[in-house]
């Protein structure tokens, strides 16, 4: 809901177009770019749970202030700017405390369902808020003061998560050993994940659909003015549309015991080719109907993405690998944001989903060109392939081998077998 308010409240101040949306938008991710890689060393020195409460109540900070002085009528551009800055800061430091702190609720073998069903979650709300956002926001008047009141509701909120927290059996997380400070703890998570070609391939993906395909806020709002005509209510519509899809994504992810980076690849191409097909669409009626599709896409990515991440990395240095995950993926939209909003407003709506689309199928091919050079060039991919000759190798369950190697007196599985995410020798 803030997110939509949060947009409506920049556009509906006098002089501001896509550029200022654009440099919001910027302003509020630029935090996870410069301190996800430190909020990362933090996570894993510091009890998650205590350090996301510290987070949230930073953020609701944020959102009170916002919403007073959007009700009150006061709020400028540049207050916008600073407390979106805000914002960011509490969210780069929350990030990956909260993406590792799955693990720590759920075991390894249902980790991959954890991580699908928490999306759903998140997606459900995603299908409610942008809808119910616009529909306040329209009945109150549709101008500045109304998105105060939905901004509002949001730091409200807060309460209940940090309420849920302290709720929580700190007996029943499965929590690592907390690391000292030692010198060189985040060159270690750097060092560590460009050891990793697997990563290193889906940070590449995802730091070209974050940067330029992943701008939502600012695609959908231009194309829902400037090129539909709509309104506040129209516009919130297009972030449930969206989320629809993201949620199916989600639920059919939960259901996953297995990850393929063959399924990384397709979901990433595909949602590239979608926001160049929804740049295209002639008329509201056929872009709401196709937003599913860009959510569906998106959502498939970023799950098996951090799912991945997850099963793939140490307990021990987990923090700092999701870190550097949130860093590539919501950390790039400082730098890409800016550039699609001026394209949005210099050359088109159209074009800013065109280009953005464009690049991320580049970043694809780029990703699988790195991918096949660390694993010393293409024979070595090939070899690496399913047997059934499928284009990409499927991802390997670090701790599931580690399993059937004990239970095997040694022996480790052939470069022919699999075992799938939860599943163990013996049960096989």
């Amino acid at each position: 809901m803030q997110r939509v308010a949060q947009d409506w409240l920049v556009l509906s101040l006098p002089g501001n177009s896509g550029t200022e949306l654009g440099i919001t938008t910027g302003l509020q991710f630029l935090p996870v770019l410069l301190l996800s890689p430190y909020a990362g060393v933090v996570a894993d020195r510091f009890p998650k749970r205590r350090l996301l409460q510290l987070t949230q109540a930073t953020m609701a900070v944020a959102a009170l202030v916002l919403g007073v002085i959007a009700v009150l009528g006061v709020a400028q551009t540049w207050h916008v700017y600073a407390i979106a800055l805000l914002f960011g800061i509490g969210a780069a430091f929350d990030a990956p405390a909260r993406q590792s702190f799955v693990s720590e609720m759920v075991g390894q073998d249902d980790l991959t369902n954890a991580v699908g069903l928490n999306s759903a979650s998140f997606n459900a709300a995603r299908i409610l808020g942008p809808g119910l956002a616009g529909l306040m926001i329209g009945a109150l008047g549709g101008g500045a003061e109304a998105t105060g009141w939905v901004i509002l509701i949001n730091a409200v909120s807060y309460l209940a998560v940090i309420a849920q927290l302290q709720r929580m059996n700190i007996a029943l997380l499965n929590t690592p050993e907390l690391r000292a400070r030692t010198p060189g703890m985040l060159i270690e998570g750097v060092r560590y994940i460009r050891s990793q070609p697997k990563m290193v391939m889906i940070l590449i993906m995802v730091f070209f659909a974050g940067t330029f395909g992943m701008n939502f806020q600012i695609t959908s709002a231009l194309m829902a003015t400037e090129v539909f005509g709509k309104g506040a209510g129209e516009f919130g519509i297009l972030g449930s549309a969206m989320a629809v899809g993201s949620l199916t994504g989600a639920l059919m992810a939960a259901r996953r015991v297995r990850i393929r980076l063959r399924l990384l690849v397709v979901a990433a191409l595909g949602f590239g080719v979608a926001e160049m097909v929804a740049g295209v669409l002639p008329t509201y009626l056929a872009f709401a109907l196709f937003c599913p599709v860009i959510g569906f896409c998106t959502l498939t990515l970023l799950n098996s993405a951090n799912a991945t991440l997850q099963l793939e990395s140490d307990p021990a240095i987990r923090g700092r690998v999701m870190a550097l995950y949130m860093t590539i993926v919501m950390g790039g939209t400082p730098l890409g944001s800016p550039i699609i909003g001026w394209v949005g407003q210099h050359l088109g709506a159209r074009w800013s989903l065109m280009i953005g689309g464009a690049l991320t199928v580049a970043g694809v091919l780029l990703a699988l060109a790195v991918y096949a050079r660390l694993r010393g060039g293409a024979r070595s991919v090939l070899h690496a392939v399913e047997p059934t000759g499928s284009l990409f190798p499927r991802v390997w369950d670090n701790q599931a081998v580690a399993r059937a190697r004990r239970q095997s007196g040694g022996q480790v599985p052939d470069s022919g077998t699999e075992i799938p995410v939860g599943e163990t020798a013996s049960s096989r």
